[in-house]
């Protein structure tokens, strides 16, 4: 009988704490104009808008997650990564092509870096070539190609003088 009675009263006891708990729940939730969070049993003032209201009795809090709303300049709520301009959640296919979205937008980066990085590889080698026949012209060696018979034929004086002029305005583009 004993037992009984200490159960009942355990029962009892746990209802009585989870009945005056439901009054404590029965709170608002909202951001000044700092942006700090306010609670309260009343509701707030008539001077904040329904947007920076978190929770009211009775609901769910909206931005459960967040610590701290953010305020823009002009004490507006700013938007939270992760919910939409109304302020809900976002939807799980809201949230894959977002990620999809920035995911397009970091591949396109990283290819402009590596664009622009072989593009300056490419420079610099094309620069080292042309100094390096710029010597060759600048030393006088006889330089000899093959036309389109097969025949050797060597560089005049008048071909070396535009090459020399060529090469020195093409490395200007090195500098």
């Amino acid at each position: 009988m004993k037992l009984l009675s200490t159960t009942f009263c355990a029962v009892a006891l746990t209802m009585l704490v989870g009945s005056l708990a439901n009054p404590a729940m029965a709170q608002y939730v909202w951001t000044d104009a700092k942006g700090s969070k306010q609670y309260s049993d009343m509701p707030p003032p008539s001077s904040v808008p329904s947007n920076r209201i978190l929770k009211r009795p009775g609901s769910v809090a909206v931005g459960a997650t967040a610590t701290r709303a953010p305020v823009d300049d002009d004490g507006s709520v700013a938007p939270v990564e992760g919910a939409t301009k109304t302020g809900a959640a976002m939807t799980i296919a809201e949230r894959n092509a977002d990620y999809q979205k920035r995911k397009i937008e970091q591949a396109e980066k990283d290819k402009k870096v590596a664009d622009s990085a072989r593009a300056a590889a490419e420079k610099s080698t094309n620069c080292e070539k042309m100094q390096s026949y710029g010597r060759t012209l600048d030393e006088g060696m006889r330089i000899s190609s093959l036309d389109k018979n097969g025949e050797r034929s060597f560089m005049t004086d008048e071909q070396r003088a535009t090459e020399m002029q060529k090469n020195q305005r093409a490395l200007k583009d090195c500098k």
